[in-house]
């Protein structure tokens, strides 16, 4: 066994692999940058080492400084996670030359299934089926557009270095095209060092599913099943599964082999998942999936693959890089019960999946029956600088209605302030009756977005704590004799010679004003009640009173995974104010990669005004209404730090 292991990554996964090695018995040494300087990963290594600035560039994404870290350390192997480092074949090169042990596959497999135009050609000499598109050295707009208008809208661009649905776009219109694949361009750029793309038609009613392999050096490949990563949210995953539901017998055999023929095509050693696209227009058939790509590593969602098989795949790797054997032939492998995971990011579906940054004040996850794989603690932060993904929840059941109920329970637990977190979005995912029966495709999502994203009062405890409140502001001060010494609730409404009035009373929510009403119901002397209603007429009755002071600080309420503000001396917060007078602030640090408009010029509600790239994705911020630029600081090229105003808008005459 491998005596020592130096983990060329950061985060949950540099947690997971310290977790499995730890067991076994093997030392970890941890890289980490300088915002990562007190990351939960850096205090649980055996060693840590620093290596550079904050941004991935300048630290986790330059070789030689894990190449020097592991001579310095007297490392044995390294294992590069996902993401960084893990598929540039180069790197693994490198590490093999070093005299160190690569935990992954063959650089000759990572260059043969790295470039998606090049893994697809592998395929199809070795009989994979693949889906119909472009994979042509032509890289001319002019040559990409007429191929696009061959195989027909919608088409698919995708980045051929690309993954983690970065580098990826759809378009639904030939006159769209253009716009689209610069923005693809260059975002697979900035993420790949290459620009490079492919065109695929786009299945109208696709599946995504995936198959777990893994080889040895002993000339063995087995698959550990498949998995459905369907739930997706701009081709990045959201709730991956397995096994994928409405899956029969016979198509599994026919994929999971196909799998297995993909690995070993390109000599295939250690863990990889190879992803096919299905056609779900009639449900899953052996003739409707088509190879996609190959990722050649360890993925995010392996947990649920672990959950079904009762492996532990990271110990399969430190195994086969150790040049043992695989621990279990085919046979062997079976499949318990139902497996899910959430991936829970920093970001804010209130306002379009914004990544959110900032310390993390509270911060619980769920304990219990389900596992969770975290990569910050209470007390961290979330910086700009990495991807906004902060932990999974993983739900184990006997069936997929049990996992999909202990998933969306487990989301609903969740409680995050002040950084925002997409927990309830994710607890409404899993949740949803649609979802529960398993009519799932990659469009589930978009079609649902409103509904899954609603933040009305729904549940009693808002209520109630907007309630006690009220109720204790009424009730604050004890009577006294003389009305006019009483406590201010004591003459609520109060009208000479009239019946007491109703009364509005100042309270936001998440920096909105909300209208609140409170009415006096009847009563006499000390026993007075009050009708209080809050938003769209909605009573708030039987409340459990706790002591608090109206008008205190703001109150903080947990609900179904998200977070609800109430003030009671309500100020309105920077985005509202950018709403209503047209200010275009910068919602988190980034850099400004274009810039659409100019000023002067006359624009409409939605159209993009500029670019900003930030946590490793590009965010499109748009006009609020219908107007003029009146004024415009943004410049491409420039870095923005967060609530800088880009640009303002004038209304339309």
């Amino acid at each position: 066994m491998i005596a020592s292991v130096l983990i060329a990554n950061r985060g949950e996964i540099a947690r997971r692999i310290i977790r499995t090695a730890r067991e076994l018995g093997v030392r970890t040494i941890a890289v980490y940058s300088e915002a990562d300087a007190e990351a939960p990963f850096v205090m649980e290594a055996d060693v840590a080492i620093l290596i550079g600035p904050a941004p991935a560039r300048e630290s986790y994404l330059v070789p030689e400084k894990i190449l020097t870290a592991a001579r310095q350390t007297g490392a044995e192997a390294i294992h590069p996670g996902y993401g960084f480092l893990s598929e540039n074949a180069d790197f693994a090169q490198a590490v093999i030359d070093a005299g160190l042990v690569w935990i992954g596959p063959p650089p000759s497999a990572i260059r043969a299934m790295g470039l998606k135009d090049a893994a697809k050609k592998v395929m199809i000499a070795a009989g994979v089926p693949t889906t119909p598109g472009y994979l042509g050295e032509d890289q001319s707009v002019e040559r990409l557009a007429a191929e696009a208008g061959k195989i027909g809208f919608p088409v698919l661009i995708k980045a051929v270095a690309g993954g983690g649905g970065k580098g990826m776009r759809k378009v639904d219109k030939a006159e769209d095209f253009a716009a689209m694949l610069a923005s693809c361009q260059r975002e697979a750029s900035a993420s790949f060092g290459d620009d490079r793309v492919l065109l695929e038609k786009y299945v109208t009613r696709p599946r995504h599913i995936e198959v777990q392999v893994f080889g040895d050096t002993h000339g063995n490949v087995v698959h550990l099943f498949e998995r459905d990563c369907s739930l997706q949210r701009r081709h990045q995953k959201v709730i991956e599964e397995a096994p994928a539901p409405g899956m029969d017998e016979a198509t599994r055999a026919a994929v999971c082999g196909a799998a297995v023929k993909a690995a070993q095509a390109v000599g295939y050693v250690g863990a990889g998942t190879v992803e096919f696209i299905a056609d779900a227009s009639e449900g899953l058939r052996a003739d409707r999936i088509w190879f996609m790509e190959m990722n050649t590593r360890l993925q995010v969602e392996h947990p649920v693959t672990e959950m079904v098989t009762g492996q532990d795949l990271v110990e399969w790797q430190l195994l086969v890089a150790s040049g043992e054997p695989l621990p279990l032939a085919q046979e062997e492998i079976t499949l318990d019960g139902w497996a899910m995971e959430a991936r829970l990011y920093a970001e804010n579906p209130a306002t379009g999946f914004l990544p959110s940054t900032g310390p993390l004040t509270h911060f619980r996850l769920p304990e219990g029956d389900v596992r969770v794989d975290s990569a910050v603690e209470e007390g961290g932060e979330v910086t700009p600088f990495y991807d906004p993904m902060i932990a999974k929840l993983i739900a184990h059941g006997v069936d997929r209605e049990d996992a999909a109920a202990r998933l969306a329970e487990a989301c609903r637990l969740v409680e995050v302030w002040p950084v925002k977190t997409n927990a309830a979005f994710l607890a409404k995912c899993a949740g949803h009756p649609d979802f529960v029966e398993g009519a799932v495709d990659t469009g589930f999502i978009e079609a649902r977005l409103e509904e899954l994203t609603d933040r009305a009062f729904t549940d009693a405890p808002t209520l109630a704590a907007i309630g006690q409140r009220l109720e204790a502001f009424m009730e604050a001060d004890q009577p006294r004799a003389d009305v006019w010494a009483s406590a201010p609730s004591r003459l609520l409404g109060f009208r000479m010679n009239a019946p007491r009035a109703a009364m509005d009373l100042p309270m936001s929510v998440d920096g909105k004003a909300v209208p609140l009403r409170v009415a006096l119901a009847g009563g006499s002397g000390d026993d007075w009640s009050w009708d209080i209603t809050v938003e769209d007429g909605r009573p708030l009755d039987d409340v459990d009173l706790l002591p608090s002071t109206f008008g205190s600080d703001p109150l903080y309420v947990f609900e179904g995974g998200d977070v609800r503000e109430f003030d009671f001396a309500p100020k309105v917060g920077a985005a509202h104010v950018a709403a209503s007078d047209g200010a275009i602030l910068s919602p988190m640090p980034g850099k400004i990669v274009s810039v659409a408009v100019e000023a002067g010029q006359t624009v409409t509600k939605g159209q993009t005004l500029l670019t900003l790239e930030a946590m490793k994705m590009e965010h499109a911020l748009a006009a609020p209404f219908d107007g003029v630029v009146a004024e415009l600081s943004a410049v491409a090229g420039g870095q923005v730090s967060e609530g800088v105003v880009l640009a303002k808008l004038e209304p339309v005459a």
